[in-house]
């Protein structure tokens, strides 16, 4: 009688390279995140720092022109200690319009190495091409920046003086936003042409103050921003 013969064995499958890859896929993963947690952190970083008033007048073409017009304005020292600095007026809040508006600033960079405005004499030269460009970009924008702080459904007008109500009410009822009226509030004006004398090389009385047909379909663009405001009119203070 033969001899029972033992079970053949079958050599174990080998799986070190099924190892080996769920390791470098799982370590591939980790170092990524990681390397995505830097750089991300690295980049709000940088674009906070830009951010910054210190950052804006590092350049001296901001620091000696107009920085020190706003330091004599209302937004940099006020009876409450509330300031508005470079950056909440001239930046958006929002990630997406941010990210906008620092694309379109690298141009001035360009400029910077260019020497465009770096005296006081080219400054004032290109002052009213640079004040349009900002009063078209928040006039687009409906004052966007404006309205971080300001509201017009927020005013009280009965604390207000009877000339600022009047007017804000108006404005309201006529579809304007804040730079309509409230050019220079933190820098020099331009020259402004007036019809009178030689030719300033200024802007003219229409870019300065719109009239309320032009802007009755802008800022708010609501239907009807032309009409007067329906309703009880609030009680106005005498100052």
């Amino acid at each position: 009688m033969n001899a029972p013969q033992a079970p053949e064995q079958t050599s174990p499958r080998p799986r070190g390279w099924w190892s080996w890859l769920k390791r470098l896929v799982f370590g591939s993963v980790g170092v990524g995140f990681v390397a995505g947690v830097v750089f991300w952190g690295g980049f709000n970083w940088s674009l906070e720092l830009t951010n910054t008033e210190a950052f804006c007048i590092s350049c001296h073409e901001m620091k000696d022109n107009v920085y020190q017009e706003y330091r004599n304005t209302v937004h940099y020292a006020n009876r409450t200690g509330v300031r508005a600095t470079c950056p909440d007026c001239h930046v958006p809040r929002e990630w997406t319009y941010k990210m906008i508006r620092k694309i379109q600033a690298s141009n001035e960079l360009l400029h910077k190495v260019l020497g465009t405005i770096d005296t006081p004499e080219k400054f004032n030269a290109k002052r009213l091409e640079l004040a349009k460009h900002e009063w078209d970009r928040m006039k687009r924008t409906d004052s966007r920046e404006c309205r971080n702080c300001h509201h017009f459904e927020n005013f009280d007008y009965a604390e207000q003086g009877r000339r600022s109500a009047n007017a804000h009410q108006k404005g309201l009822s006529e579809g304007k936003t804040c730079i309509d009226c409230h050019k220079g509030i933190a820098h020099a004006l331009p020259a402004v042409e007036q019809g009178v004398g030689a030719d300033k090389q200024g802007a003219s009385s229409q870019e300065f103050h719109p009239d309320a047909k032009a802007t009755a379909t802008g800022g708010s663009g609501a239907p009807g921003a032309d009409k007067p405001a329906e309703g009880p009119q609030p009680a106005l203070k005498e100052r």
